[in-house]
């Protein structure tokens, strides 16, 4: 994080979190109160201090302030450098590079996700071809695209199917699972749609 956040926490620690204020979307942009922040210091800002807690709710140090994300998807949003002779060149959408992938898995929808050394995240739509030309059979031989598209299909019915992704100068390629996109934020152990503990609780108490 930023001296100058560091600083503005330790001097108030006790400011109150915000919640419901700013988005994440699924192309790795920040929103808030659904218009999309379009200026690139105040994104870098946000980018550098970006966190989660040990509830798995990410959020942005405002100095002081803790503003808790709302995720539309994952916590990361990656990109694919084209290059993809390189060892690896995968970027997070705050800057972050990875710089290994462990897993690896498409969801109903047909998105792509990286479970890298950073965190899971969705491969941003621009570069799913990309992800396609390094989508490999067991052996490391490229599919033809009519056997492409039949394993993708399947994997998006969550049937079983042959598939590995082989990005870079990797060593092995990576096993591609199926996943449902309900189960992402459990499985992976974040919070999606963070809410104030306390204003629920006072809820609670008037109701009784």
């Amino acid at each position: 994080m930023d001296d100058l956040v560091i600083r503005g926490m330790a001097k108030w620690p006790n400011v109150p979190a915000v919640y419901g204020w700013l988005t994440l979307d699924r192309r790795g942009a920040w929103l808030i109160k659904s218009e999309k922040i379009s200026n690139p210091t105040v994104n870098a800002f946000i980018g550098r201090n970006y966190a989660h807690d040990q509830r798995g709710r990410w959020y942005f140090q405002n100095g002081p302030q803790r503003v808790y994300v709302t995720l539309e998807y994952t916590p990361f949003v990656y990109r694919l450098d084209a290059g993809i002779d390189r060892v690896l060149d995968l970027e997070a959408h705050n800057g972050q590079r990875a710089r290994a992938i462990a897993a690896a898995f498409i969801d109903e929808g047909g998105a792509v996700l990286l479970q890298t050394d950073i965190g899971i995240g969705i491969v941003h739509d621009k570069d799913l071809e990309i992800v396609r030309k390094a989508l490999v059979d067991f052996d490391g031989s490229r599919l033809r695209d009519d056997e492409l598209g039949k394993r993708v299909h399947a994997m998006q019915r969550a049937e079983e199917a042959a598939l590995y992704l082989h990005l870079g100068r990797a060593r092995q390629p990576v096993v591609v699972q199926a996943i449902r996109s309900v189960d992402v934020p459990r499985r992976f152990g974040f919070d999606a749609n963070p809410c104030d503990d306390t204003t629920d609780a006072a809820a609670r108490s008037a109701n009784v």
